[in-house]
């Protein structure tokens, strides 16, 4: 566990629809209505009342996010947000990427969140590369946690490889100062 004074950042293999936490996040598509990987997780998990949620929504663009109620799940909300798909190889992949922090962030500072877990965003069937990904969502959400009262970022890994690159990553991001 790393901290920015009282706030804490920790990293856990595992699945994301048993973490308790005020909100977690859904790697989304864009229409919202479930999908594969974390999405369908999610949306299993949570049960058919998400569906309906979601549908009312109207999807969400890539970069962008909303928020439900999270059902049948440990956290109270789910939000929704679509990564940018890794096929340009640009930065502006990386700033829709970053966007999608940022939005779950203002959801979060809306919605009174001050423990949100996140995916390993755009890095599995969207392809964005893990290493680069996992840099963008730790700067990120460090930048965002001094604007937004967030106490506590969850960073849940699926997959070992993600795991032991946000472990590095966010061990080196404390060693050296801002």
């Amino acid at each position: 566990m790393n901290c920015l004074n009282e706030k804490k950042f920790r990293v856990i293999k595992g699945d994301i629809t048993q973490i308790e936490a005020d909100a977690i996040v859904n790697a989304a598509n864009t229409f919202l209505l479930g999908g594969g990987g974390v999405d369908g997780a999610i949306h299993r998990a949570a049960g058919p009342k998400l569906l309906e949620a979601c549908r009312r929504l109207n999807g969400c663009k890539t970069g962008e996010a909303k928020i439900t109620k999270a059902f049948n799940l440990k956290a109270k909300h789910i939000i929704h947000t679509v990564g940018p798909v890794w096929k340009y190889r640009s930065y502006f992949e990386d700033d829709i990427l970053r966007n999608c922090y940022r939005f779950c962030f203002e959801l979060a500072k809306e919605y009174n969140i001050k423990t949100i877990a996140f995916p390993c965003i755009s890095t599995g069937v969207f392809r964005f590369p893990k290493e680069r990904a996992a840099k963008i969502a730790i700067k990120t959400c460090k930048e965002m946690m001094k604007k937004v009262d967030v106490r506590e970022v969850i960073f849940v890994c699926y997959d070992d490889l993600n795991f032991l690159i946000y472990k590095r990553k966010l061990r080196l991001n404390f060693l050296i100062a801002d």
